[in-house]
């Protein structure tokens, strides 16, 4: 099995793609130990020492180091060996009976139902490949006042680059195609 990693705009995040699907279908985020019991391999990923976060896409794996000591020298091998032993295994990346993460209540006006049937649709199409492509993710939260709530993901969570991200690149898009949104925000 060979194991390609990338680097992400997040020098904490690096993004590793095993060559086969991951989750089939929607997405999983474990920001601590706790939230990663119902996967396997983010457990096992959470084993390795210096481990922080992961984030789990179709087709790659984001994991997230602690500051500090140990680097990405000591901590990227044994991630790769937790990566490759799990595939190997055949164990399941989300046990029995738990989905992947649900969608988070949204809210918006129902007046707004066309504003926000467009920024949706600007997010699967312009927004969320491109973020993907740097091992994150970004999900439409609610629509309020002009202000779009969107919430990162990922290597996105926490990444330097992110409020250039929303500010620079999304909300000028979303400005550009629809002139009833002021601003972009990122909720946790």
């Amino acid at each position: 099995m060979f194991i390609q990693t990338e680097a992400t705009p997040n020098p904490a995040t690096l993004k590793f793609l095993p060559g086969k699907v991951v989750l089939p279908e929607g997405t999983f985020e474990a920001r601590d130990e706790g939230a990663a019991a119902r996967s396997p391999l983010a457990r096992a990923l959470f084993g390795v020492e210096g481990v922080s976060g992961v984030y789990l896409g179709h087709d790659f794996i984001s994991v997230t180091k602690a500051e500090g000591e140990p680097g990405w020298p000591q901590v990227k091998p044994a991630v790769l060996g937790a990566i490759m032993e799990h595939f190997m295994s055949g164990a399941p990346v989300l046990e029995a009976g738990h989905a992947p993460e649900e969608a988070a209540e949204e809210f918006f006006d129902e007046a707004d139902a066309d504003t926000v049937a467009t920024i949706k649709d600007l997010l699967e199409t312009r927004v969320r490949p491109a973020v993907a492509g740097d091992g994150g993710d970004i999900t439409f939260r609610g629509f309020r006042d002009g202000v779009v709530f969107l919430e990162m993901k990922g290597a996105c969570s926490g990444c330097p680059s992110s409020t250039a991200t929303l500010r620079q690149g999304v909300q000028n898009l979303f400005r550009h195609f629809l002139p009833d949104v002021r601003e972009v925000q990122a909720v946790s």
